[in-house]
């Protein structure tokens, strides 16, 4: 066990948010001699590894609560957080201890400083991570990509039980390439010689590139079978859905996209099985109904309905107009919003305009936050009904008091509001 170099959790998370990550060329090079310093932990441990666009924490989250039914000591890995830092690793379902991640993050800063091209905040905590599973001496680790795939700190790995593509669209652009078929190769860069792929079904184009990156390197790829996918029954408590011989499965996760994500999940636990993975139908089924994954189209109060949402780029915003459609269509809607500045925010609110009331305008606790007033003046100029508040706190009472108990509260734009906003809806009850 290391000596603790930290006095608490607090000092422990700004040292690795202080670790500079602009200026560094993408590659591997520096997480592979961190690693090596430390022992390779990582190579203690099998891996479910998840990229793709959107869906991946769904997706990650899913995976992950089907292997512990299972019986397998299981590892999950994922970025951002939504509410706090110890989010990003759990075991089993619990977020890392304080204790732990200051003993872990004791252990590896020593070795980090003594690197001549020191490793980026991202590529620290995937270093962080990978001795925590190993120390917990997890069965596997449902791994989630940062940004892209090829390039990225997680595929240092070796080998994974199965690579996982989810969801494509263009983001990201300036890294990862201009078209979905770039972007598309750039994730294909996860798969290893031998392995397993499961892929979200997508466009010809961008399969053909699936299918030529898995012949070129003698990986079994596998398509998510959205054929026989059919939803029998739908709430806000969740979905009932068959996906083929399977049938009457429960997601408490809302919105059509997200039954495409189980779909990939269920044909990813049919790859771990063809390789030894003991999972039986029963805990499939367990491990689906008790998939917690909060912030996305999340009921967070009845009274009146306030739903939360982490949606930001152009796919998240389809699929946000879809469950307003679906859920919302009947409730006089007022939408609590915040965005950074160097976001595309005219696509993300024009969808949804003609299904609001009224624009409740926040700012983002982020350096890059564009202020309410400035979203609040743009959303009027585009014919909306639109308010500023000074703090969240101000914009979630406004928010509640103007959809009164007839209307609902959407909240979405930024991830990191989501916290403040729970908080603040929590202390006004």
């Amino acid at each position: 066990m290391s000596q603790s170099l930290f006095t608490d959790v607090e000092e422990a998370i700004g040292y690795i948010h202080s670790v500079c990550w602009k200026g560094s060329t993408p590659g591997l090079h520096r997480i592979s001699v961190l690693l090596d310093k430390m022992g390779h932990p990582e190579r203690k441990l099998k891996f479910v590894h998840i990229a793709g666009t959107n869906g991946k924490g769904s997706t990650a989250a899913m995976t992950a609560s089907i292997l512990e039914k299972a019986g397998y000591r299981t590892g999950l890995y994922t970025s951002p957080f939504i509410y706090r830092f110890h989010e990003r690793m759990q075991v089993d379902g619990a977020q890392i201890s304080d204790r732990d991640l200051i003993e872990v993050t004791s252990f590896v800063k020593p070795l980090a400083d003594t690197m001549t091209e020191p490793p980026t905040e991202f590529e620290l905590v995937c270093c962080i991570a990978f001795e925590y599973f190993a120390r917990q001496r997890c069965d596997i680790v449902v791994l989630e990509v940062g940004l892209g795939g090829e390039l990225d700190p997680t595929n240092v790995i070796g080998c994974p039980e199965v690579a996982v593509i989810t969801n494509i669209g263009l983001d990201h652009t300036e890294f990862l390439g201009d078209t979905v078929e770039k972007i598309a190769a750039t994730k294909a860069g996860i798969f290893k010689t031998g392995g397993h792929a499961v892929v979200y079904r997508s466009t010809p184009s961008v399969e053909e590139v699936f299918r030529q990156a898995a012949e070129s390197k003698q990986v079994t790829l596998h398509l998510a079978d959205f054929d026989t996918l059919r939803r029998t029954a739908r709430d806000l408590d969740g979905q009932v859905f068959d996906c083929g011989d399977r049938k009457g499965l429960f997601l408490p996760l809302l919105g059509d996209h997200q039954l495409h994500n189980a779909s990939v999940v269920l044909s990813v636990i049919d790859a771990l099985k063809l390789q030894g993975w003991q999972i039986s139908e029963e805990q499939i089924r367990e491990g689906l109904r008790d998939t917690r994954w909060p912030g996305r189209f999340d009921v967070l109060r009845r009274d009146p309905l306030f739903i939360i949402d982490g949606g930001h780029n152009p796919q998240c915003i389809e699929a946000l107009v879809t469950n307003i459609q679906q859920f919302l269509a009947n409730k006089p809607l007022v939408v609590l919003t915040g965005v950074l500045s160097d976001k595309d925010y005219v696509d993300m609110y024009k969808p949804v305009m003609p299904y609001v009331r009224e624009f409740v305008c926040i700012t983002p606790p982020s350096p890059r936050r564009l202020p309410a007033q400035d979203l609040a003046r743009y959303l009027r100029e585009a014919g909306a009904a639109a308010t500023p508040c000074d703090t969240i706190e101000a914009g979630v009472r406004a928010a509640v008091e103007k959809a009164g108990k007839d209307g609902a509260v959407l909240s979405f734009g930024s991830l990191y509001s989501i916290g403040p906003i729970r908080d603040a809806l929590e202390a006004l009850r």
